[in-house]
């Protein structure tokens, strides 16, 4: 491709979402080059995500149509003049905060959102514009990728180059839904050798922040899902006991508890988004030194919090993307990768051509179903 038609605007098919409650449409869109500090990338793969379905359903702000999608891998087809790190060519995946790691809040050491590439939720780049559009209407993207279309442009500032050598369909698990679950047990609980912690929700987050801890040395690692078929699934990742909350009238707490003796785990991690379970997570863990994080995403407003167990020294907390930066935090998951210590194929379970994206809509109420891999090109 010469330089001439890399700088021009590319036609190509995208799953649109015109509006909550209607399917997607394939379209032809037009996808603009790169600006500056931009990337324009051929995407391969890409996977679906519980927060896709929010997104459609207008969390947190209601924005149509959109190209929908947010993990996925591609080859950069283009750059702009100020990128630095990467070239025509590379395998990318794209990652929704960026990190600059000169800011206050990179150089912390206490979060993962950087203020010079902040979190973006307007369905927009960070200048503010559209880089999509179809029959000259324009299209918001989401967290600045749209991963359901043939070629999307990104800041490079929001993505990882990946090896070529890596499963492409294990890349794509990886830009979100994986490894934020991974990063929630890692980085953001900080799992200690011996302790014990239950994971609410064994979709795929689920099932990383279950990796993580097996990984970080949890001795007791408790799942809880309604789902009886994700017991196996979870095993495979690390998980000690299950527990099937439609099995007794007791609630998810005191189940929890049973298991512990009493005294409940020391982290609890809530991975479902039922807003009722945020509560529940924190009234699992220990008395005075327990920490419930909330890792799953959901559209209710607020969510009401017992209050004894925060007066007794509970730690009720939420993060996002697993609280991990994506210079310095995505080499170590690349590297379990790398040396086949996550579990990732056991995540794949259902595969469609981005035709058939409504199917995946589908798909992801089946019990036995854990990821859609999305084959684009």
């Amino acid at each position: 491709m010469s330089k001439s038609s890399r700088s021009q605007v590319i036609t190509c098919k995208a799953a649109v979402c015109w509006g909550n409650g209607e399917p997607m449409k394939i379209e032809e869109i037009q996808v603009e080059p790169p600006k500056s500090s931009e990337i324009r990338v051929k995407m391969l793969y890409a996977s679906f995500c519980h927060s896709d379905i929010l997104c459609a359903q207008g969390f947190p702000i209601p924005l149509y149509p959109r190209v929908l999608g947010h993990e996925g891998v591609g080859v950069v087809e283009s750059i702009g003049d100020e990128v630095k790190d990467l070239r025509e060519g590379d395998l990318v995946i794209p990652g929704y905060i960026g990190e600059c790691q000169e800011c206050e809040n990179c150089t912390s050491g206490k979060t993962n959102l950087c203020l010079k590439h902040p979190l973006t939720l307007n369905g927009l780049m960070p200048d503010g514009t559209s880089r999509m559009s179809v029959r000259g209407q324009k299209l918001y993207h989401l967290l600045s990728c749209s991963t359901w279309s043939e070629y999307m442009v990104v800041d490079a500032n929001l993505v990882y180059k990946i090896d070529p050598n890596l499963n492409l369909a294990h890349a794509s698990f990886l830009s979100c839904g994986f490894s934020t679950g991974f990063g929630s047990s890692w980085k953001v609980a900080k799992v200690e050798k011996g302790s014990s912690i239950a994971v609410i929700g064994l979709g795929a987050v689920g099932l990383g922040a279950i990796e993580g801890a097996r990984i970080q040395g949890a001795s007791q690692i408790i799942g809880v899902d309604i789902n009886e078929r994700k017991k196996e699934k979870a095993q495979a990742f690390g998980m000690t006991d299950f527990i099937n909350p439609k099995e007794s009238e007791k609630s998810i707490s005191e189940l929890i508890k049973e298991k512990t003796g009493g005294l409940g785990v020391d982290f609890c991690i809530e991975c479902s988004g039922v807003t009722s379970l945020i509560s529940e997570a924190l009234v699992a863990t220990k008395p005075g030194i327990g920490k419930a994080i909330v890792v799953g995403g959901g559209n209710a407003a607020t969510v009401q919090i017992n209050f004894l167990s925060l007066l007794c020294g509970g730690t009720l907390m939420g993060c996002i993307f697993g609280g991990l930066k994506i210079k310095s935090d995505f080499p170590y998951l690349f590297e379990k990768c790398n040396k086949k210590e996550l579990h990732l194929d056991e995540l794949l379970t259902h595969k469609i051509p981005l035709e058939d994206i409504n199917k995946a809509f589908q798909l992801i109420k089946q019990p036995d179903c854990v990821k859609v891999l999305i084959k684009i090109e």
